[in-house]
This record gives structure tokens, C-alpha cells and sequence, in this order.
């Protein structure tokens, strides 16, 4: 086929032909990567003649209008807005008649009855308010309709807050049931908000995991995005506890007591285990038709009822993968599945999980707010979801065969990566008012102050691998940013939360710049903040509208960080891509760059090449000096949040995540401890006797 001609056809499906390596060399995308990415869209480009009729088939479907159109607030304008897109989409020079419909389709919003409300004409001029709505135009003697979003123009810029940072489940307290839960953020919030002036805290991914084993420990690769894990339920906190006969108490009581007891590594089936049991004996004791409960089964009915027949058909086949299901099970919209009324009584009990998750993330935001904090909990998102999981089975038809999600090679992963997580067709989300990902922001922000987006370059573009490729034999796919960031920020609106959007590594050109100017801060990380000569970039330059950080949970706490503990691992795992020695060659470099600015910014007292001494000696006497002048120096930045890893904060030296690992490393499986190993518990937290950061502050 001629290569033109497939180079144009990718281009019309967002896919790239060409792209920028990590060295800056223009690299060309092979022929069958773009064959494969194509088939995945729903494209034929096995052939010439399969390209050229696809080409004629998308100059088909480009005339009229888009499935959703976007336009962002203008007091006064907006209307005018709305009627230049469009004479820009219809390809008129004059005004179409033209009717709307307001303030519908809106996800997560109590259920209502939109058919009554009529169509109206839309205004030549004035406002139309914020939100989704529907729109028709009159074109020729048809009349054509898509959805409208009006999107705020910008979103607010948080107060000038601190936080901490921290991976929930490993902040255990001695209450807990061996994995942090929703009690634990309860009381870190409220602790660290009224006792230190904490404004926020951002915790992980808290997506929903197997509901069989094996549970699989990484938050950002969760079975669903849309719904949150039954793990970080804090079982005496649920109202049916109370019911529970006194030797039901006694003996799950005791059950807790040994997953307390247990030391090494966190224990995810074991706690997921002794909690299902429990689960199980509350669900017997519950108010059978609760009016709370059928509220909330209505209100998320669209998903929840598809997402709790998947808990029970993967309990019922001891698998979650649903590829390895009867194949009258793999559709999650089938009639035979949508019939099957074998799965509605387990399914229910799933659903109830949901409802209690619900309320107990609504009790950790309040806490939060009524503890003083300006923002509150901040919820992280995952990028995607893998392979054969809920989310895949749920919005098959939305996810894109035999494609996985992952990053070409770059200076850190000089392989590239292949995350193994299944994305979405930006063209059928887009046919579907993008309302599963509307969904999934929405039911983060619902009960918070905010929410991280994991890989911001998600609303942008995403490096797609072919299966049986390797990843650096993948390409990019475009989705379309401004609706991605319009919905993302339509939902922070009407939540009154913050969008903090992690835009480390390579990031396509001109994404910073849009996230800022539509209010959505962006992610600097201080090992990273460099200027154009590679020296630590002054904290005059750094951005305002971001959270500034230390560390990030894929690299060491900086105790470990600063004595290369992350060298020696990756060189034992045969992670190294040079020499050890050039490795630490070029960290101590690093490092002392860094301390000799602290030193001139009057943070470091102590003289750099005694510090420096002091590492190669292995001697930890600085470790605590080098932990808060780092976070002093944050505090000189005009960042907008400042992130403070608990892991920092006690000391501890262990990294949560080692990228290129899977067994060979306890990925996500890490207890908070201090820096010789020891656990730290919340409980330890609040009576100030492992919080070393904030030490020298209160002497």
C-alpha cells in the first residue's frame, strides 16, 4: 500500500506517524504498528484498497455535527460562542436554527425526567449556563443533535496550602485490620489539619481490586477506575456492626487482632480475607430495603448494576478475568448476562459494599474540612486499567482489542514500557458523550477536595503497543484534550475541588500550558526541577500553579534517595542501563548540586562536602537536616500545594515502587516504617514520637 496514504489515514485517526525520541531524534512509527493501532480504532488498513475506502468512509462521516461540541463559559457570550461553533462545524456563513435543551445528562446527579423538559430556542446572544445539554439545528430540512458542554473557561486556583503525601493502606493504626482504611484517613486528616496546619491530603489510587484472589497489590492497576476499593472499609464503623450477636464481635475481633499482630510485608488477601467475612455476617444483620441504599442503586444504577454482576460472576467463576469466562458471560450488555438472575443476590451485596464505601469517603472529606482544611482529601486516578479487568468487561465496546498502554524508551526505561493497561477508543468515547471517564471523575470528586490525574498526558495523548510488540514499537494516539480537560473541569466546578495533573516525564508540547490556562495545576518534582544547563532550577522559577514535591512513590524516600539506595537496588535487580559507577557518579553530582544551593538559599546549615563525607561514609548523621531543608526550600517556591511524603516525615528509607519490577520487588506491599525498618503507626504519628521531619521545628 502506498505509504502516503496510510500516513494520512493514521493522521485522521489521531494516530502519529513520526515522533520525538527521548534524544530529540525524529523517529518514524513502522507500517504495521500503524496497521495494528488502525484495527484497533475499527480501521481496515490490512490493504490499499481497505485505506482508500476508509479515507472516503471518514470524509463521510466528518460532514455535520460532532457527537459533542464544547464551548467554555463567557459571562454575556456564550450563546455567540455556541452559534460560532456551529457555523465553524456546518460550514455556514449564517446563523442555523437552532433549539436546546438545558442542564441535562449530567452523571452522578439525583435521577430525573428530562423528557418533559422542552427544547428551547437558543439565543442569538447571552448566556448559557454551565453544564451538559442538548442541542439540535435545523440543516437543510433535517434537523441534527449532539451534546453541549459549556465548561468553565477556568477553574479557581487553590489557597496556598501544604499536605501530606501517603500511600493509604500502608498507614496502619493499631485499630485497623492490617491495611490503612477510611478510619485511618479520617483520623490523619483530622490530625494533621488541626494539630499542624495541614491543608489537604493526597492519598493513592483507592480503585476497586479483585474480589477474589489474587489481589493484586498496585493502586494503579486497579480492576475499575469508576468504583473504590471494599479493603478500605473500616469495619466497626458500619451501623450493622452494632447488630452483630456479641460472639460474631468477639470473634472478628480477633480476627483483626492477628492481622495486627502480623509482621513483613503488607498482607492484602489475608486482610481481604477476614473482612469479607465479616462483610458477609453484616449483610445477614442489615435493614432489608433501606431507603439510603435504594437511593444510592438508583442514582449509580448505569454502573453499579454492570460493576457488582461482575464481583459475582468472579466469585462464581474464581476468576476476574472475564476472557476466561463461558463465552455467554463475556458481554457485559448481553441479554443473557442482563437476564441472568442467578447473580442479582450477590450482586446486591456487592452494591451494599458500595453504598457503605460511599458514605465512609464522605465521613474522611467532612472530617477533613471540619479539621480546617481549605481542600481536604485529594483522590488520585489511575491511567488505566488492565486487560480483562471490570472496567474492560463493562465498557467493552469503548476499550481498544489487543492494545496495551505504556511509554516509549526515555532516559530512566531505556525498553520503553508496556503498563499492560487497556485504553479507550477516543473515538467511541466521544460517541458516547465521554461519559464513563465524566463518571469516573465525578465519583472521585464527589466526596473530596480534589483529585490527581495519574499521567496527565491521558487527556492528550497516549503511547499505545501493539500486542506481541515491544514498546518501543508502539505509537502515540491522540484523544481530544480540550473535551477531556472541558469534562474534567466541568466536574471540579461543580464539586468546588482542585484538578492536579502529573506531568512529569515526556509531555507532548503545549500540554503544561493549556492545563494551566484552564486552571489544573501541574506536578514539579524537585529532583527533576533543573534549569536549561542541568543545574537545580531557583525557586523564583519554579511554577505557581502546581504541587510541588520532594519525591514521588516511584522513587525512594529522600533518606534513601540521598544514599543511593535506589542505585544499589536497581543495580542488584539488573535494572541498570550503564555502569554502577557512571550511576553514582552522576547522583553525587546531582546531589551536591542540590545541597550547595540549600546551603546558599541559608537552609543547610552545615557546610555541602561535610554532608557529602558524611553519605560516602554511610553515616546518617544529616539525615534529618538534608529531609526538612529540601521541604524548607519548597516552601520558597510559589507552588499553589506543596506536598510533604509521609514517608519522609518518619524517616523511612524503602521505596513503595520499583518500575521494571513485578515479583522481583515488593511492589505496593511496603508498612510505613522509620529509617531502621521499624513500623510507625498512626497512633505513633499523633503522639509525635516517629514524626522526625517536624522535629526540629517544634525544638
Amino acid at each position: 500500500m502506498a505509504d502516503d496514504e496510510l500516513s494520512r489515514l493514521a493522521g485522521r485517526h489521531g494516530v502519529a506517524t513520526r515522533y520525538e525520541d527521548w534524544r530529540g531524534r525524529d523517529t518514524a512509527v513502522a507500517p504495521d504498528t500503524l496497521v495494528a493501532v488502525l484495527a484497533a480504532l475499527g480501521v481496515d488498513a490490512s490493504t490499499s484498497a481497505a485505506v482508500r475506502a476508509e479515507l472516503e468512509r471518514h470524509r463521510e462521516r466528518s460532514r455535520g455535527l460532532p457527537p459533542n461540541l464544547l464551548v467554555h463559559h463567557a459571562a454575556g457570550e456564550t450563546a455567540g460562542r455556541v452559534r460560532a461553533a456551529l457555523r465553524r462545524h456546518l460550514e455556514s456563513g449564517e446563523d442555523a436554527e437552532a433549539e436546546i435543551k438545558t442542564g441535562v445528562d449530567e452523571v452522578l446527579a439525583p435521577p430525573h425526567d428530562s423528557g418533559e423538559r422542552p427544547f428551547e430556542p437558543l439565543p442569538g446572544s447571552g448566556d448559557v449556563p454551565l453544564g451538559w445539554h442538548h442541542l439540535r439545528v435545523r440543516h437543510g430540512s433535517t434537523w441534527l443533535s449532539t451534546m453541549l458542554l459549556v465548561a468553565p473557561d477556568s477553574l479557581r486556583p487553590p489557597p496556598r496550602e501544604w499536605g501530606f503525601t501517603a500511600q493509604l493502606y500502608s498507614v496502619r493504626s493499631s485499630a485497623s485490620w492490617g491495611l490503612g482504611d477510611l478510619r485511618d484517613l479520617v483520623d490523619l486528616a483530622t490530625w494533621s489539619g488541626r494539630e499542624l496546619g495541614a491543608g489537604f491530603v493526597l492519598v493513592n489510587p483507592l480503585h476497586a481490586t479483585e474480589p477474589v484472589p489474587p489481589v493484586g497489590p498496585s493502586p494503579y492497576s486497579p480492576m475499575s477506575r469508576r468504583f473504590p476499593s471494599p479493603l478500605y472499609l473500616r469495619i466497626e464503623d458500619m451501623p450493622e456492626y452494632a447488630l452483630l450477636p456479641a460472639e460474631d464481635r468477639e470473634r472478628f475481633g480477633a480476627l483483626a487482632a492477628k492481622l495486627r499482630a502480623q509482621e513483613g510485608l503488607l498482607d492484602r488477601e489475608a486482610v481481604w480475607a477476614a473482612k469479607l467475612e465479616a462483610f458477609e455476617a453484616m449483610y445477614r444483620v442489615r435493614q432489608e430495603r433501606d431507603p439510603g441504599f435504594e437511593e444510592f442503586r438508583r442514582r449509580e444504577r448505569d454502573a453499579l448494576g454492570p460493576f457488582s454482576t461482575w464481583c459475582a460472576i468472579s466469585e462464581e467463576q474464581g476468576t476476574t478475568d472475564w476472557r476466561r469466562w463461558p463465552s455467554r458471560l463475556h458481554d457485559a450488555r448481553d441479554r443473557g448476562v442482563l437476564e441472568a438472575r442467578e447473580y442479582d443476590r450477590r450482586a446486591a451485596f456487592h452494591a451494599w459494599l458500595q453504598w457503605r464505601l460511599d458514605g465512609q469517603l464522605a465521613d474522611a472529606q467532612r472530617a477533613a474540612r471540619d479539621a480546617g482544611m481549605a481542600v481536604g482529601i485529594v483522590h488520585d486516578l489511575a491511567v488505566g486499567v488492565p486487560h480483562g479487568s471490570a472496567d474492560t468487561w463493562m465498557y467493552g465496546g469503548l476499550c481498544a482489542p489487543g492494545i496495551s498502554v505504556g511509554a516509549p524508551p526515555d532516559e530512566f526505561n531505556q525498553r520503553g514500557q508496556d503498563w499492560g493497561q487497556q485504553p479507550w477508543r477516543p473515538g467511541a468515547l466521544a460517541g458516547g458523550g465521554y461519559r464513563p471517564f465524566r463518571e469516573m471523575a465525578a465519583a472521585a470528586l464527589r466526596h473530596a477536595g480534589g483529585i490527581r490525574l495519574d499521567h496527565a498526558m491521558q487527556v492528550s495523548r497516549l503511547w499505545w503497543v501493539p500486542e506481541g510488540a515491544s514498546p518501543a514499537e508502539g505509537t502515540y494516539v491522540r484523544y481530544d484534550r480540550e473535551a477531556l480537560l472541558g469534562c474534567l473541569a466541568w466536574e471540579a466546578e461543580r464539586f468546588g475541588a482542585v484538578v492536579v495533573g502529573e506531568d512529569l516525564g515526556t509531555v507532548e508540547p503545549g500540554l503544561r500550558e493549556e492545563l494551566a490556562d484552564r486552571g489544573v495545576l501541574g506536578t514539579s518534582l524537585l529532583w527533576f526541577e533543573r534549569d536549561a544547563g542541568g543545574r537545580p532550577k531557583p525557586p523564583g522559577q519554579w511554577r505557581e500553579l502546581s504541587l510541588a514535591t520532594v519525591g514521588t512513590h516511584d522513587m525512594p524516600p529522600i533518606t534513601g534517595f540521598v544514599h543511593g539506595d535506589h542505585i544499589a537496588l536497581r543495580d542488584r535487580l539488573g535494572l541498570l542501563t550503564r555502569s554502577r559507577a557512571e550511576e553514582e557518579d552522576d547522583h553525587r553530582r546531582q546531589l551536591d548540586d542540590w545541597l550547595a544551593v540549600l546551603h546558599a538559599q541559608g537552609l543547610l546549615g552545615s557546610a555541602p562536602a561535610d554532608v557529602m563525607r558524611a553519605l560516602a561514609d554511610g553515616s546518617t548523621a544529616y539525615d534529618e537536616e538534608i529531609v526538612t531543608a529540601l521541604h524548607d526550600f519548597l516552601t520558597r517556591t510559589p507552588a499553589r500545594l506543596i506536598g510533604v511524603s509521609l514517608a519522609d516525615a518518619v524517616g523511612e528509607r524503602r521505596t513503595q515502587n520499583q518500575p521494571g519490577t513485578t515479583d522481583e520487588y515488593p511492589n505496593w506491599r511496603v508498612p510505613l516504617a522509620d529509617q531502621d525498618g521499624v513500623p510507625v503507626l498512626l497512633d505513633d504519628l499523633r503522639t509525635g514520637k516517629a514524626l522526625r521531619l517536624f522535629r526540629r521545628a517544634s525544638t
